[in-house]
């Protein structure tokens, strides 16, 4: 009998902490100036809030403002509340050939140059494999032409082929090699999409004298390149690459934290994070118009990020909380990796990433966590939802790879548990697409009372994070665990 009342007493005062901690976060939101921000961050002004537009800095200086106003601080070793970042802007050369035994590749066709200067001769070929460090060790590619497929045996997501080409151009420039030319032999990822999406001017990081190698893509499905190379069928190229031009352009993620209130647990730190970059003017629709406001992608969740930093500044945690907005998040994850890169923190002081990005919303009366079942946290994100009534559902659509395509993603790859918090949608259908990357995502398309609750119940999962006992760790057996116990130790 006293076990069982013991029981229902604990039961009792956790749901009583629970229904405060709501009520508090109801209490003290406030969802006009939450509005208003989104309202600003979604207007025609901001031109879409593309990373090389100069209404970029419109974005990344009220983003600021609005932390340093909730009391935020800048992390040391930033730039005030930002992170500079050094991009590299590369437009397709006027001409692009490559010659490489009977065939040819061209521009736009089955060749892609997405970055370095213009270069023409013909030059030696070298095949290195998957260009891993391993590969390049020892090797004199002093003038030649390093060869090696995109990706690795393990990491063939979209942010894995960008992320390993910058490590790959870096080596072959080390090597003394002249060119880069990566083998695209995915057929699970459309070439088509592939011409679509990359034959237009690129950003990227700029990583100084291998920036400038010449970097190139070339269609080899039937992976016909490597027998040329080794019968000595194509043992040279003949590269015409001509009217090549790079800009470089200073980007800024926008990083504060909040100090915890635990002597230990302060030393820890819970990351709320949003990318506030959108794809900026486009093709104008039916109606004329050429902006592309980016209220769900991703006004929302920068807004989200910004109304956890006004409740965590006045009402802290155990545990610290590092807010950060990214930018480039469009052009490939660009920001987030740059800070995975050069953190600001140490990146095993940092136990959660609770990301915020999606595309859209189809249901109303659920969030869609993108990593729901992967980590031990699982049930205080949950909870928080349901105690807004509304539901947490896992990816509805996992052959989207959406997991692999939002910020978190950079943190997974270290061992940081890092879900996506999205708007609720059970599948990617004609109502997500309606708004996805499209002009008439406008804030007076959106469900606000909907959004509102979004807002609320993504303060509450942040704090539930932020206050429990144990270290969130990722399930047992999942892909990133590994990475987890490498950052934390075996736990």
């Amino acid at each position: 009998m006293k076990k069982s009342l013991l029981g229902l007493g604990l039961l009792l005062s956790v749901t009583f902490v629970a229904e405060a901690q709501k009520k508090k976060i109801d209490k003290k939101f406030d969802e006009k100036g939450a509005i208003s921000a989104l309202t600003y961050l979604a207007s025609d002004e901001l031109k879409g809030r593309d990373p090389g537009a100069p209404e970029m800095a419109l974005a990344y200086d009220f983003i600021a403002k609005q932390l340093e106003a909730a009391g935020a601080k800048p992390v040391p070793g930033a730039d005030g509340f930002f992170q500079n970042i050094p991009f590299r802007l590369s437009s397709p050369p006027s001409k692009g050939k490559v010659t490489m035994g009977d065939s040819t590749f061209s521009q736009g066709v089955n060749l892609l140059v997405l970055d370095g200067e213009s270069l023409s001769g013909t030059y030696e070929l070298i095949d290195v494999g998957f260009g891993t460090p391993a590969d390049f060790e020892g090797k004199d590619l002093t003038g030649k032409i390093a060869v090696s497929s995109v990706g690795a045996p393990d990491k063939m997501g979209p942010a894995d082929l960008f992320s390993l080409g910058s490590e790959k151009t870096a080596n072959a420039k080390k090597q003394g090699a002249i060119a880069l030319i990566e083998r695209f032999n995915i057929p699970s990822i459309p070439w088509p999409l592939i011409v679509n999406y990359l034959n237009r001017a690129q950003m990227g990081i700029d990583n100084g004298e291998s920036s400038k190698l010449p970097y190139i893509w070339v269609k080899d499905l039937s992976n016909v390149l490597p027998k040329e190379i080794a019968t000595g069928n194509a043992k040279s190229a003949v590269l015409e690459i001509e009217g090549k031009t790079n800009k470089l352009i200073e980007g800024k993620n926008v990083v504060a934290w909040i100090e915890g209130t635990d002597k230990n647990l302060k030393n820890e730190f819970v990351m709320l994070s949003a990318h506030y970059d959108h794809v900026g003017i486009g093709t104008p629709d039916a109606n004329g118009d050429s902006i592309y406001n980016g209220t769900r992608d991703n006004a929302v969740g920068t807004v989200a990020v910004m109304n956890a930093a006004k409740f965590f500044a006045k009402n802290p945690p155990k545990r610290s909380v590092l807010l950060a907005l990214w930018t480039a998040e469009e052009k490939g994850l660009l920001g987030s990796r740059y800070f995975a890169e050069n953190p600001l923190i140490p990146l095993n002081q940092i136990i959660y990433n609770l990301n915020i990005d999606g595309a859209g919303y189809n249901d109303t009366s659920i969030i869609t966590v993108i990593g729901l079942g992967r980590t031990t946290a699982d049930d205080l994100v949950s909870e928080a939802v349901a105690d807004f009534g509304l539901k947490a559902i896992a990816d509805p659509a996992p052959e989207q790879g959406l997991y692999d395509r939002s910020d978190n993603v950079n943190f997974a790859k270290e061992g940081i548990p890092a879900p996506t918090f999205s708007l609720g949608f059970t599948a990617f259908d004609d109502e997500i697409n309606k708004y996805y990357h499209k002009a008439g995502d406008h804030v007076d398309s959106m469900d606000l009372d909907y959004v509102t609750l979004y807002w609320k119940s993504f303060i509450l999962a942040a704090q539930n994070i932020a206050n429990t006992a144990n270290q969130p760790m990722w399930v047992a057996g999942d892909k990133y665990e590994e990475a987890g116990k490498k950052l934390y130790g075996d736990k």
